[in-house]
């Protein structure tokens, strides 16, 4: 079961150039910072209220986020919402047609196991599920 908007994720050229942009604008400071070598992704994390966003910077050039920077430019890349129990989404979500990108949950960050849905499911828009590790 979904539960809520876990954070929204922005692809960013340059985190060192992104943070100070996004923590003047926000008023709080980046709250920590984190290296997803699965995913050949840089981190950034905001809390502002009960709401998270997450800055991405790609490490390599091949990365899902340097792939969508180069086509898009940056901006928002994805919603993620928090579930209860993410191998019953994803059972649930192919019962019910949607197209996962992942079929078994992987580790993310934040300390969070995730899974993305192709964005043609989300009528253009890349939907990450996740779950916090036990």
């Amino acid at each position: 079961m979904i539960k809520k908007i876990e954070h929204i994720g922005i692809a960013v050229e340059d985190l060192n150039h992104a943070i100070p942009i996004y923590e003047k604008l926000f008023g709080v400071p980046c709250y920590k910072q984190e290296l997803v070598a699965s995913e050949a992704v840089k981190t950034a994390f905001f809390l502002i209220g009960d709401a998270k966003l997450e800055l991405l910077e790609a490490t390599e050039s091949h990365s899902p986020i340097a792939k969508f920077l180069e086509k898009k430019g940056s901006g928002f890349h994805h919603i993620a919402f928090e579930v209860d129990n993410i191998e019953k989404e994803i059972e649930r979500l192919q019962k019910d047609e949607f197209i996962l990108l992942h079929l078994t949950p992987k580790d993310g960050a934040d300390n969070k196991r995730i899974a993305f849905l192709h964005p043609k499911s989300g009528l253009g828009m890349l939907i990450e599920l996740c779950q916090e590790k036990s």
